[in-house]
Order: structure tokens, then C-alpha cells, then sequence
């Protein structure tokens, strides 16, 4: 699954048109290459700002259906969207926001590597949650506080920056930038850096300066 997401991520680069030619060792992929160059056309801020006006409300509803990100209008929150993309030996019911939910199923957190068994029911939710890659925070604090709100609405719900995950793992995260955490498993380090990245090339949002080596650090092992 991960294999086709880094695919998916190096074609947003090349569509794009926007690939930078770096020189580089022979060590390092043409997909590295790519997203390395991507990397390189995002700007940066000395530091990460904290302006004291973020409120999650400025993204819209939590997991609405009715945006217009890749996926959206098809009867299911985005959410369950998630689960079942990212689940496998799925098994399916019917619930209020979807007619085919994800009732069952599992998957291997890519941020802890630990394997979770998903049900549907009370708990359900601190146990497997969706993740922002980008968090919504930090892009409010890196330019989405000028956008307006159906941009918002969109990136909240884009599938190129949500990945199910366990929720320990989540909730140690937080809103954090790549300088402040990166996730514990190492073998998703650089899916999570190119979906970062590309993430924040489509939305043309600013990076702190602290992230870009961390951030090409894990693209050069692509």
C-alpha cells in the first residue's frame, strides 16, 4: 500500500512539471532526486509562527462528504473513506454517514509498525484515528489562515494527507512538524516525508526552517 502512495506522490512532482534537476550522488534515486528538488522550491520561515487564532472550525465540518478533494461526494465521510482504503480483511455494514463502512478489518500502524485490529464500536475511535499528515495547525500557523474556507475544507479532507494510524501514536504526534517528531516506525520515514512534502507543494504552504533537514534526510534514503 505505501509502496503505491510514495508512486502516487512522485507523479504529483512530475505532473506537476515542477521537478528540480540537483546533482547527486549515485546513491540517491531519481524519485529522491524529485522530491528532493521539490523540497528545495518550498520556503522557508527561520521558525514556525504561533498566531493565536487557529480554530478548527476554519477547516469546516470534521470529515464532511461535501468537498470537492479527490474522493469526496460519493456517499461516505471521509473517514470511513480512509478506513477503507487503508484496512485489509475488511468486512462491511451500513451506518448513518456511509452505506458501506468498514466494520472490521486491520492494519499495521505505519507510524508505530504496530499491528491493530479495527472494529466498529465504542472506542473505536481513539483507537484507530486519521491522521493528518500535515497537520491542520501547522498549516494554519504556515499560510492556511489566508485561504478561504472551501481550500480549507479540501485540504482537511484530501487523501493525499490523511493516513489511518494507531491512536497512541496520534496522540504523541499532536500538531507537530517534522523538526519536532517524525514517526517511530523509520521504515515510513520517507513516505511520511514525500506525502509531506508534496502536500505542502500543492497548497503552497511555508515550512520551518528546522524541518528541511529532517525532511531531506528521509527523502535522500527514497
Amino acid at each position: 500500500m505505501w509502496a503505491g502512495l510514495i508512486a502516487f506522490a512522485i507523479s504529483a512532482v512530475v505532473v506537476a512539471g515542477v521537478g528540480v534537476a540537483i546533482n547527486r550522488p549515485p546513491d540517491i534515486s531519481p524519485d529522491a532526486q524529485r522530491l528532493l528538488g521539490e523540497l528545495a522550491l518550498i520556503p522557508a520561515l527561520a521558525a514556525r509562527p504561533d498566531p493565536p487564532d487557529y480554530d478548527r472550525s476554519a477547516f469546516g465540518a470534521a470529515w464532511t462528504d461535501d468537498t470537492d478533494a479527490g474522493g469526496s461526494g460519493n456517499g461516505c465521510d471521509t473517514r470511513n473513506d480512509i478506513l477503507d482504503r487503508d484496512l485489509r480483511d475488511k468486512t462491511f455494514a451500513a451506518v448513518d454517514s456511509c452505506a458501506r463502512a468498514v466494520a472490521t478489518g486491520e492494519f499495521r500502524s505505519p507510524y508505530s509498525g504496530a499491528w491493530i485490529t479495527f472494529r466498529r464500536g465504542q472506542g473505536t475511535g481513539a483507537k484507530v484515528q486519521i491522521d493528518h499528515i500535515v497537520p491542520l495547525s501547522f498549516a494554519w500557523d504556515m499560510g492556511a489562515r489566508l485561504w478561504n474556507p472551501a481550500v480549507r475544507q479540501r485540504f482537511a479532507n484530501d487523501p493525499a494527507n490523511l493516513v489511518a494510524v494507531d491512536g497512541d501514536a496520534n496522540q504523541d504526534k499532536s500538531d507537530k512538524q517534522p523538526s519536532q517528531w517524525m514517526p517511530a516506525n523509520k521504515g515510513f520515514h520517507c513516505q511520511y516525508a514525500a506525502q509531506f512534502v508534496v502536500v505542502m507543494r500543492t497548497y503552497g504552504l511555508y515550512l520551518d526552517a528546522p524541518s528541511v533537514p529532517v525532511l531531506r534526510s528521509a527523502l535522500r534514503r527514497c
